[in-house]
């Protein structure tokens, strides 16, 4: 028989049902996922050329649109994480030798670094503490001393909790032949973003942050400038998967017959369709006073609990994740561990430069809400009871 050819069994774990507990995530993402989103990634498969999949495109395209504040031709989702749409964005814009200005203050910027590097652009970084942000007078030094092709910046710098202020950016970086990068992962629906009149060139983010919805997709914009510098490319991008040229075509942006290019995600792209549908329901401006009004709210309560907020101007905290310093004399693990353990939450430690300084708290679209902080500040007032004899 066949069967006596085989050498390893059935994996035990796999003849069991799926277990997946019960959380609330109120961590730097992902959110948990309103039933409405969770009963639109089970809907059955189409066929990914299908016309009723290429309207849900077109759907979500427009709601990327005007969750970006853009008319920008080429929008579109990337199939894959909010990393993923930042790694397509360095390596359509940059080629070897290019000059590249990276905005660090935090993970991401980090991140966006590495990628630059690998793709042998000539990578310079305007640097910042945790917790700071950059002014106006900071990126235009950065500018005229190292005349990049394209800045990067971190609108929601989650490993840190800073918004960065965007006023001006834009036109600072055409007046010096530069293209603006900006990521708005963490950032996009919780606080006011306009892609065309902050003159953006490309902007990115991600599905599962305010949207609420399952990490998979990632919507994505070009300006004409940005796309301009794409057609001059003297080599073409190294990810055939992430060629902005393919995925314009497959998107239905470039005027052409849309060909095939891979099989998208459907199912996250149902997902995706609803979140950007319940955004666009509320509307933009109600969604970002609801994420400053609950951000307001737990910053209060972490002060009333005797904590110290890791950033801090107020103007610039990120309305999404809130980042607090670990209280002396506490081990923040143990305090996350306590949360999960004796409350099902969620909160996280910091990430790259801020691991070991902060906690960081997430309110995110669907968990952004008034009983979310109440529910969380009594949670970490009882870790604060049972940790506090924790060994550093």
């Amino acid at each position: 028989m066949a069967t006596s050819l085989l050498h390893i069994p059935p994996p035990q774990p796999l003849l069991r049902p799926l277990a997946v507990p019960e959380r609330l995530l109120l961590g730097p993402g992902p959110s948990n996922v309103p039933p409405r989103i969770l009963a639109a990634g089970g809907r059955q498969l189409l066929g990914h050329m299908h016309p009723e999949m290429l309207q849900v495109m077109d759907e979500i395209k427009a709601g990327i649109q005007y969750a970006f504040q853009t008319r920008n031709r080429l929008t579109l989702a990337i199939s894959g994480t909010g990393h993923c749409a930042m790694e397509a964005a360095l390596l359509n814009l940059l080629e070897h030798g290019d000059t590249a200005l990276v905005a660090v203050n935090g993970m991401w910027g980090q991140r966006a670094a590495d990628i630059a590097r690998r793709l042998g652009a000539n990578v310079h970084e305007l640097l910042k503490a945790p917790g700071e942000y950059f002014t106006l007078r900071d990126i235009e030094d950065g500018l005229a001393q190292h005349k990049p092709s394209v800045l990067f910046i971190t609108h929601g710098e989650s490993s840190t909790g800073v918004l960065q202020p965007l006023e001006g950016l834009g036109k600072l970086c055409h007046r010096h032949g530069c293209l603006l990068l900006v990521d708005s992962v963490a950032s996009l629906g919780g606080a006011p973003i306009f892609m065309d009149q902050q003159e953006i060139d490309v902007l990115y983010s991600g599905s599962q942050k305010v949207l609420s919805v399952p990490p998979g997709s990632a919507p994505i914009s070009f300006s004409e400038r940005a796309r301009e510098k794409m057609l001059r490319r003297k080599t073409k991008p190294p990810s055939l998967y992430l060629d902005m040229a393919w995925l314009a075509n497959y998107w239905g942006c470039d005027g052409a017959p849309r060909r095939y290019h891979h099989t998208a995600p459907i199912n996250s792209f149902f997902s995706l369709r609803e979140g950007l549908a319940m955004l666009a329901e509320m509307g933009l401006e109600s969604s970002w006073e609801r994420h400053r009004a609950n951000c307001a709210q737990l910053c209060q309560g972490l002060r009333d609990l005797g904590l110290e907020l890791f950033v801090k101007e107020e103007k610039v905290r990120l309305p999404t994740i809130t980042t607090v310093k670990v209280p002396e004399g506490y081990n923040w693990e143990e305090i996350i561990a306590f949360l999960m353990d004796n409350h099902a939450i969620e909160i996280a430690g910091g990430l790259g430069p801020s691991t070991g300084k902060v906690l960081r708290i997430g309110l995110m679209g669907f968990n952004s809400t008034s009983a979310n902080v109440d529910r969380v500040l009594r949670a970490l007032r009882d870790a604060l009871g049972h940790c506090r004899r924790s060994k550093l």
